[in-house]
């Protein structure tokens, strides 16, 4: 996983692992694990600056950043009632995609790494609802470079 080796977390949070995440046995269904990465990514980016997503997406020209590749490591299972920390490292920005990397875990124990690749998209003008990629503007790039 890139960056996995010398993670440096830049946004934290606890969650509680809800009924809902997990499968009959109350054990997290591992799909739910990208869920919780998902939103821990647009919780990254807000707590670097970047505007909420709503509002980006109602008045910037930015539609967003979608995943276009996750890969992940499941080292130990997470249950019902356990307060977990998730936890992100700051983006490694290529041209329009980024690379972040994310831990879950459980006690000080890693149970879950995730590594997704997001793409900055602007909306299309030359189609109805359509998106294309844009450079990730340098406004955002130095966002994560403050700290």
């Amino acid at each position: 996983m890139p960056g996995a080796d010398t993670f440096v977390p830049f946004f934290s949070r606890q969650h509680r692992i809800e009924w809902g995440q997990c499968d009959p046995a109350g054990i997290v269904f591992a799909p739910r694990y990208f869920d919780m990465v998902t939103e821990n990514t647009i919780m990254l980016f807000e707590a670097a600056g970047v505007p909420p997503k709503r509002v980006m997406l109602d008045r910037e020209d930015a539609a967003g950043y979608p995943a276009v590749e996750l890969s992940a490591r499941f080292l130990r299972p997470t249950s019902f009632g356990d307060i977990v920390t998730i936890e992100s490292a700051a983006p490694e920005f290529g041209n329009s995609s980024f690379t972040i990397v994310c831990r879950i875990s459980f006690e000080g124990r890693i149970c879950v790494e995730v590594t997704e690749k997001r793409v900055w998209t602007v909306r299309d003008a030359s189609r109805p609802g359509g998106l294309r990629s844009e450079r990730v503007p340098d406004s955002v790039r130095e966002m994560f470079t403050r700290r």
